[in-house]
C-alpha cells in the first residue's frame, strides 16, 4: 500500500494495493498489523456506510470528548472528502484539505481525532463507508458549518444537499474554544 502524508498533521493519504484481473479487482482495506506500521495504531470499534445521491453534502462533524480518529473510503461512486482543522492550540488551525475519493481509485483517508469531517457526492451517488476509534455519542457531537467563510472550502458542488442540522450549525468562530480538541487530545 502506498501511503501519504498530507499538509496536516497526521492526516493520511492511503491507496491499498488492488490485484486485479478480468473478473474485477480484489483489495485489502484494512489490517491493524500493516497500518500500524504507517503510524495508525487504532483499534476501530464501529463501522458506518452512508449512502448519498449526487448533490449531497454531510458534514463538518466531529465530536469532543471522545474524539473519533475514522479511516474513510468510497466503496462505489464518487465523493470529495474534506478533513479540517479544528484543533485549538494547533499551528494548522482552520486549515483544511480536499481529496477525491472514489470507489474506481480505492484510495483512503485517515482522519486522526481533533479534526472535523465531511464529504460531498460528486458522482452519480456514492456509498461512503469509515471505521471510528471511538463510539458515536450524540451529546458531545460538534457540527461547524459547511460554508464557513473563514474556512473557505472549495466544495465542488454549487447547490449541495444539506441536513437541517448541517445548515443550522454555527460558524467555527461562534464554536465554544473550550469545546474544541487539542493537539495532544487528537494523540490519545
Amino acid at each position: 500500500m502506498k501511503v501519504t502524508k498530507t499538509d496536516l498533521e497526521g492526516v493520511l493519504l492511503i491507496e491499498p494495493r488492488r490485484f486485479g484481473d478480468d473478473r474485477g479487482h480484489f483489495a485489502e482495506t484494512w489490517n491493524l498489523e500493516r497500518y500500524r506500521k504507517h503510524e495508525m495504531p487504532e483499534a476501530f470499534v464501529q463501522d458506518n456506510v452512508s449512502y448519498s445521491k449526487r448533490g449531497v453534502l454531510r458534514g463538518l462533524h466531529l465530536q469532543n470528548p471522545g474524539s473519533q480518529t475514522k479511516l474513510v473510503e468510497v466503496l462505489w461512486g464518487e465523493a470529495f472528502d474534506v478533513v479540517v482543522d479544528v484543533r485549538a492550540d494547533s499551528p494548522t488551525f482552520r486549515r483544511w484539505i480536499g481529496y477525491r475519493l472514489s470507489g474506481e481509485n480505492g484510495r483512503q483517508l485517515y482522519v486522526p481525532a481533533g479534526y472535523a469531517h465531511g464529504f460531498c457526492v460528486t458522482g452519480a451517488s456514492a456509498l461512503f463507508a469509515y471505521k471510528c476509534s471511538n463510539y458515536y455519542d450524540p451529546s458531545v457531537e460538534i457540527t461547524v458549518r459547511w460554508d464557513d467563510p473563514d474556512l473557505a472550502i472549495a466544495w465542488p458542488v454549487a447547490a449541495p444537499i444539506v441536513s437541517e442540522k448541517d445548515r443550522a450549525a454555527p460558524l467555527l468562530r461562534d464554536v465554544d474554544p473550550r469545546r474544541l480538541p487539542r493537539r495532544a487530545e487528537g494523540r490519545a
